[in-house]
C-alpha cells in the first residue's frame, strides 16, 4: 500500500469579478477547498473580486512601482503555496479583465522573477509549484479545446504560470455551464471535492 500523500500549501485564487452574488466557479471553488482541508491539505483562499486595486498602466509602474496594500496578503499567499489553484469563467474569450490586473500586479520584479547579468528575468522565482486551471464557459469544453485550441489558458500557462517558473499545470475546462442539468452540476462538484484531497 502506497503512503497517503504528504499536506499541501494551497492557494486557492477566484477570479470570478462578480462577488455580489454566487456563481459556479464560487461552488467549484469551494467544493476544492473542502476536499482538500478534508485531506489535511492548508488552504488560503483569494477571491479577486473582493480587492480593491488598481490596474497597472506602465511598464514603469510594473518594474519601480510598489504593491498595492491591499494585495499584500494575496502575494503572500501565493508565496506561501506550493500548489496555486485559479477557477474562473470564459469572457470574450479569455480571463476576465479584472483576473488579468490582478496577476500583472502581484506577478513583479523581485517576487515572481529576478534578473542575472544582462537578463531581468532569467531567474523564475516561483518554481517548485504546480497550478490547476478551472475554467468554466458557455461553449462547449471541447470546442474551446478543440476548434479554439484552448488558445487563452494555453497563454496564461505559457506566457504567465511557465514564465514565472510554475509547473506542471493542469486544466480543468467546464463547458455549458449554463445548461447543465443538476447531476452534472454535481457531479463537477464531486470531481473538484477528489482534486482537492489529492492537492492536483
Amino acid at each position: 500500500m502506497s503512503a497517503p500523500p504528504s499536506p499541501r500549501r494551497i492557494a486557492l485564487i477566484q477570479g470570478h469579478p462578480d462577488a455580489t452574488q454566487p456563481h459556479f466557479a464560487h461552488a467549484l471553488a469551494a467544493a476544492y477547498a473542502d476536499g482538500a482541508r478534508v485531506a489535511g491539505h492548508a488552504v488560503r483562499e483569494v477571491d479577486v473580486a473582493r480587492l480593491d486595486f488598481p490596474l497597472l498602466r506602465s511598464a514603469r509602474d510594473w518594474e519601480q512601482g510598489l504593491l498595492p496594500a491591499s494585495l499584500a496578503d494575496a502575494q503572500a499567499a501565493i508565496g506561501w503555496a506550493d500548489h496555486l489553484v485559479l477557477v474562473f469563467p470564459l469572457w470574450l474569450g479569455d480571463m476576465p479583465a479584472l483576473l488579468k490586473g490582478f496577476l500583472e500586479q502581484v506577478a513583479r520584479p523581485g517576487f515572481a522573477f529576478g534578473g542575472e547579468g544582462s537578463n531581468p528575468f532569467a531567474k523564475k522565482a516561483l518554481g517548485g509549484r504546480s497550478a490547476r486551471v478551472v475554467v468554466t464557459m458557455g461553449m462547449p469544453a471541447a470546442v474551446y479545446r478543440y476548434w479554439y485550441r484552448a488558445h487563452s489558458v494555453k497563454s496564461l500557462e505559457r506566457n504567465i504560470l511557465g514564465f514565472v517558473g510554475i509547473a506542471p499545470v493542469r486544466e480543468t475546462l467546464i463547458g455549458g455551464v449554463g445548461a447543465l442539468s443538476p447531476d452534472d452540476a454535481r457531479g463537477w462538484l464531486e470531481r473538484l471535492r477528489r482534486l482537492g484531497r489529492r492537492a492536483e
